[in-house]
């Protein structure tokens, strides 16, 4: 029996996996581009090359998830009937996963916005890029500090990241399709806003342990640090190594 189904009808079915990848690939080439480039406007601040190059992957492993799902073939039903269950947003996500994403992202706001109120110029006096401390009974301002310099870029990242993730997902679960189909749609997009938001939880903590736990000028702030943000790392690197697997293969991660 000859195969009736047309090499551009199997293209555009499975054209969803292939650009959630090249969103990851994309992702990579542009924090390479953003690191190579940003020498020469950044000089030898290296914090806002690698803030701006997470961004920047983060960014495009979204935009990839919500390509492939604006390219997903609709389905060809005939007619077309509601059941009386209406769909919600919050039955198609990883139950487990998506309430500790959300988790994350209350907590890399909540750094940000106590990093912003504490930050200080740096020794060049660059605003919100530093924090000062006593040390030897002088002021000294260490950084790289996830202050207001840091933390806009990362905060609107954020923002758009989470309306545009939002949006497709309710979409996709008021849309018409297989139920099994919009599970890994929605489970893929949770993954995309899970890389943006568990690498730059990631980065602001590195920012803070960096600075308060590897000085002994810090002193007591840098041992209450330390008990907060090393959970918060080790629940951000648990949870991006989650995001990458789910979103190169989500219908294996849901098995």
């Amino acid at each position: 029996m000859l195969d009736t189904v047309r090499p551009v009808s199997r293209l555009r079915a499975r054209a969803h996996r292939y650009a959630r990848w090249a969103g990851l690939v994309a992702g990579l080439m542009a924090a390479q581009q953003v690191a190579s480039l940003g020498t020469s406007n950044f000089g030898d601040d290296y914090g806002a090359l690698i803030v701006y190059a997470i961004t920047a992957f983060g960014l495009c492993a979204v935009g990839g998830v919500l390509l492939g799902d604006a390219l997903t073939l609709r389905p060809q039903e005939a007619v077309r009937t509601a059941g009386l269950v209406p769909r919600r947003v919050r039955d198609h996500v990883p139950p487990r996963m998506a309430p500790l994403l959300v988790l994350q992202a209350v907590s890399l706001v909540v750094l940000l916005v106590i990093g912003a109120a504490t930050a200080s110029p740096d020794a060049m006096g660059r605003a919100g890029r530093a924090i000062t401390v006593t040390c030897d009974g002088a002021p000294k301002p260490l950084g790289p500090w996830p202050g207001i310099f840091y933390g806009i870029p990362i905060l609107a990242s954020l923002t758009a990241g989470t309306g545009a993730c939002f949006w497709a997902l309710r979409r996709i679960a008021h849309r018409a399709g297989d139920d099994q189909q919009r599970r890994d749609r929605s489970w893929a997009i949770t993954a995309a806003w899970g890389v943006l938001v568990s690498s730059q939880l990631l980065l602001v903590g590195l920012m803070i342990a960096t600075v308060l736990t590897h000085t002994t000028c810090a002193a007591t702030l840098g041992t209450v640090t330390a008990l907060v943000i090393y959970p918060l790392g080790l629940l951000g690197l648990i949870s991006l190594a989650w995001c990458l697997f789910t979103l190169v293969a989500p219908r294996a991660a849901r098995r």
